[in-house]
């Protein structure tokens, strides 16, 4: 009979070789880390130092280059303070009253008369905000508040507004101006056969 073999005993000290061999890769990485981290302290210094100079240079000036003969000036006290100062019981005028006012020409004067009459005839009327005379660059505005002319979708003046009409065409007879007449509606929208949309009523509004 054949002689049984011996079984092998196993080897329970591996691990040691794979133990050693990740140590030894773990402390290159930490040496490798160490060496880009580190900071070389002689340039560091350096860099330090020409930084330093440089914001603690004192400042310099440029010195223009003179081209040709100049006559020096005269730089005494009494001059520099004739120069600047100026003289004693004179005085220069207000910067609001060195321009020149604007005078109102004829047409302005004439304008502003016609809206004072307006603003003394109906001022009642404009403290109710139911009549607004403004003066515009060339012109004058009278506005009217449609209920005072109109009914709501009317084209035909109430009789209310007939002595306010005839008292600002009075107004207009005195004076030789051009007359423009706008006619407006209020937000209601209407649709008849006789005004199809507000554009219509406006139209025959001003016309009346």
């Amino acid at each position: 009979m054949r002689r049984q073999l011996e079984e092998e005993h196993d080897n329970h000290e591996r691990w040691l070789v794979s133990y050693a061999d990740f140590i030894t890769l773990l402390f290159a990485f930490f040496v490798v880390m160490y060496s880009i981290s580190s900071v070389n302290e002689g340039k560091y210094k350096v860099l330090s130092e020409s930084l330093e100079g440089v914001f603690n240079a004192p400042a310099k000036t440029i010195k223009p280059i003179q081209v040709g003969d100049i006559s020096p000036r005269s730089t005494s006290p009494d001059s520099r303070e004739i120069f600047i100062q100026p003289m004693i019981g004179e005085s220069s005028p207000p910067p609001d009253q060195r321009k020149k006012k604007k005078e109102p020409s004829k047409e302005d004067l004439q304008l502003e008369m016609i809206a004072g009459e307006f603003e003394d005839n109906f001022e009642d009327l404009i403290f109710e905000e139911k009549v607004s005379v403004q003066k515009k660059d060339d012109w004058i505005e009278i506005s009217l508040d449609d209920t005072v002319v109109f009914q709501s979708g009317g084209v035909e003046p109430v009789d209310d507004a007939l002595p306010i009409i005839e008292k600002i065409a009075g107004i207009m007879n005195q004076h030789d101006n051009a007359m423009l007449v706008e006619g407006h509606t209020d937000n209601v929208p209407i649709r008849s056969p006789v005004f199809p949309s507000n554009w219509e009523l406006s139209a025959a509004r001003a016309a009346t």
